[in-house]
């Protein structure tokens, strides 16, 4: 369990943000019990399959040379998603992160933020599990040469303290979309599509946290999938309508705190305050008094239902 939450800005020492509390779990398990639970629901669940092509007319083309036509197609596919590729409503912005698993040396029960103008877009995390820890980082993909040796440089800091070991016992990465919610409807000829978690681009674009808006954006999803097959006609429209009345208010503040942050390091202006006005652990992150809409939330229109 965690209890609080620590902030390093820049070389500062660290801002301690009490009552704070989470949690950190074993995706891998997790995911598990997830498809366990869809196949006593009586899912067919097939691996080591992908989405070859998703076609105009709603016709899926799998790995396996396999074409199949459903009424419904839920895009819970990633970043990087080929459904919403095929309803035009890709993810546009992301932030590519990099991971590493270390030992942790000295008991910790908060989740530990650095923020620094050398972290373009992006921030540097170490998340405690047990005798281990998550330390990571994430940048703009226009920075990805300094991702690997700016992580290298933080755990070095940290070893010198004395907080974690040197041996890196695994690592991983991959991309965050970061630019808001996409779709999240679309339909290929008369074959309904609903995009999910990432793929409809509901991660937080300030902290890049997702696994929570996954799973209840999934879950209603397939809801919304069994009430369109048993004949709701409004059942794709009320899916869209509500994504929009739960995620968009945190969203579209993220966006805006997005926009300042990076419009600021670009210009190298991004100080402290810029940087503590763009995390959510501080009073000015939530403070909307002159701050100007975000370019995305301005561009929407009907016409454009991305």
């Amino acid at each position: 369990d965690i209890d609080a939450m620590e902030t390093f800005v820049a070389a500062e020492a660290a801002d301690l943000t009490p009552d704070f509390p989470g949690y950190m779990f074993d995706r891998a398990r997790f995911d598990q019990a997830l498809v366990a639970t869809a196949q006593q629901a009586g899912a067919d669940c097939r691996f080591g399959l992908s989405l070859r092509a998703l076609h105009p007319d709603g016709v899926a083309e799998l790995s396996d040379g396999r074409r199949l036509r459903a009424r419904v197609v839920i895009g819970a596919d990633g970043p990087r998603s080929a459904v919403g590729s095929a309803i035009h409503c890709s993810n546009h912005a992301f932030v590519l992160t990099r991971q590493v698993q270390v030992d942790l040396l000295q008991a910790h029960r908060a989740t530990d933020i650095f923020l620094h103008t050398d972290y373009i877009g992006g921030y540097a995390w170490l998340f405690p599990k047990g005798q281990r820890a998550n330390l990571g980082l994430g940048v703009v993909p226009s920075q990805r040469a300094q991702l690997k040796p700016l992580l290298q440089t933080l755990h070095a800091q940290l070893q010198a303290q004395g907080r974690v070991g040197a041996v890196v016992h695994s690592s991983t990465g991959g991309l965050i979309p970061v630019g808001g919610m996409r779709g999240p409807t679309g339909w290929l000829n008369d074959v309904a599509v609903l995009l999910a978690g990432d793929a409809a681009g509901l991660t937080h674009p300030i902290t890049g946290a997702g696994i929570s808006a996954a799973v209840s954006s999934g879950h209603l999803a397939g809801r919304t999938a069994a009430a369109h097959c048993q004949g709701k006609a409004t059942a794709v429209d009320d899916y869209a309508d509500e994504l929009h009345s739960v995620f968009d208010p945190s969203l579209q503040r993220a966006l805006r705190r997005r926009v300042e942050l990076i419009a600021a390091q670009q210009q190298a202006s991004a100080d402290a305050t810029a940087l503590r006005r763009s995390w959510i652990a501080y009073p000015a992150y939530w403070d909307d008094a002159n701050t100007a809409p975000t370019p995305t939330n301005a561009a929407r229109s009907p016409e454009a239902p991305c």
